[in-house]
This record gives C-alpha cells, sequence and structure tokens, in this order.
C-alpha cells in the first residue's frame, strides 16, 4: 500500500468510490460531498479545491488538512 493511501478514511469503499463520474441527487459533486464529510471545509471551500486542484481525493485531502492546520 503507498503513502498516499493512508491519507484516505478507512471507512468501507471510501477509496474506491467514483470520483465525480455519477450524477448525486441534488446535484451535489461527490468529491465536495467525500471532503466536507471527512475535514473541516464548508461546501463552498471543498468545491474551490476541487477546482483549483482537480479530484484526486487523496491529494485534496492532503491540502484540507494543511489548510487546516494553517487556519
Amino acid at each position: 500500500m503507498t503513502q498516499a493511501n493512508d491519507n484516505i478514511p478507512h471507512r468501507p469503499g471510501a477509496a474506491n468510490a467514483p470520483h465525480g463520474t455519477l450524477p448525486v441527487k441534488g446535484g451535489d459533486d461527490p468529491d465536495v460531498r467525500f471532503l466536507a464529510e471527512n475535514t473541516d471545509l464548508s461546501a463552498k471551500q471543498a468545491r474551490e479545491l476541487i477546482r483549483e486542484h482537480g479530484h484526486d481525493r487523496a491529494k485534496l485531502l492532503e491540502i484540507a488538512r494543511t489548510m487546516k492546520a494553517e487556519g
């Protein structure tokens, strides 16, 4: 297992969840919901982070944790 996978929460299916490819009720991006549920980011902050850095969940979690530490 790689170090990047260690940053993904240990929930069944979290690592293999679709990355923005399936519609979600209400039009929410699954990655926005994932970040908001697994970090202290708001949905708006999560959307902005995804817009700037893409949909790599491990990378997004790392950046979100850095933001939390700074803020």
